[in-house]
């Protein structure tokens, strides 16, 4: 598990797609900081379903960090 702190932008040779899982979400407050988790479930092909696989965290600045990306790599997301 991580708690992301920053973002950086980083170029890649490789562009594919990887395959799709489910992702849960959760929101709380620890240390007076809200808090929004986000897991993702291995595919229906591992040993042991519904395992969480990954799990990030973000703040609320890191979460505006990602709005930001994600309106930019996104324009037709953007307000209306």
């Amino acid at each position: 598990m991580a708690l992301i702190k920053e973002f950086q932008p980083v170029s890649s040779d490789t562009q594919r797609m990887h395959g799709q899982v489910t992702c849960g979400y959760r929101t709380f407050t620890a240390n007076g900081q809200r808090i929004l988790q986000l897991d993702t479930y291995g595919s229906t092909e591992r040993m042991i379903l519904d395992k969480i696989s990954q799990s990030i965290q973000l703040d609320a600045d890191a979460a505006r960090e990602l709005l930001k990306i994600i309106e930019a790599s996104f324009p037709d997301l953007a307000h209306r």
